[in-house]
């Protein structure tokens, strides 16, 4: 595999984990760890992931509930939430913070559907550049004779079906978070 090939490879797995990671915070109606991931506290003047200051569990499919490693940290940690800004309250009863996911409306669904579906859009046209970038380089390597007319032909055929494939596995994230999405 030449080494443009496997750059593109490695860049287009780069790009589909950064769309993963964008989807976890699309909130669907059941309760996922996930949208709290961006969550940051401020701890004694220290800016912490709220993942490394508590446990964060789900009692139930409608809830996350937060429970504090040092228990003088909870006031703390519903700031760090409210700033966060992820469109629920905390509750707290001064041992563990509670957020209840509310039923989306079929609206914010629809709301929701379309910004995972620009998501994916954008994450594709990430994918497109990387291909054209590695296009451009093996059709300079062959205008520099390092690569014969077959060898760019077979490279630049390896390049499509690598990207088809990523377009394709984009869809199908993009889908199954939909399908969360949609559940009711």
């Amino acid at each position: 595999m030449s080494h443009s090939h496997k750059t593109l490879e490695e860049r287009i797995a780069r790009s589909i984990s950064m769309l993963k990671e964008d989807l976890n915070t699309v909130r669907a109606g059941r309760a996922n760890p996930a949208l709290l991931d961006k969550v940051m506290v401020d701890y004694y003047g220290c800016p912490t992931p709220l993942k490394n200051l508590s446990n964060i569990s789900v009692p139930d499919p409608r809830t996350l509930m937060i429970t504090p490693f040092d228990a003088k940290s909870i006031g703390d940690i519903e700031k760090g939430i409210n700033i966060a800004d992820i469109g629920i309250t905390p509750t707290n009863d001064g041992k563990v913070i509670r957020l209840v996911i509310p039923a989306l409306t079929e609206e914010r669904r629809k709301e929701l559907t379309k910004t995972t579906k620009k998501m994916g859009e954008d994450a594709k046209i990430a994918i497109r550049n990387l291909r054209r970038d590695v296009n451009d380089h093996l059709k300079k390597a062959q205008k520099d004779g390092e690569l014969t007319e077959d060898d760019l032909k077979k490279e630049l055929d390896k390049v499509q079906k690598t990207t088809d494939k990523a377009v394709k596995d984009i869809d199908d994230i993009v889908a199954a978070k939909d399908k969360e999405i949609l559940e009711v």
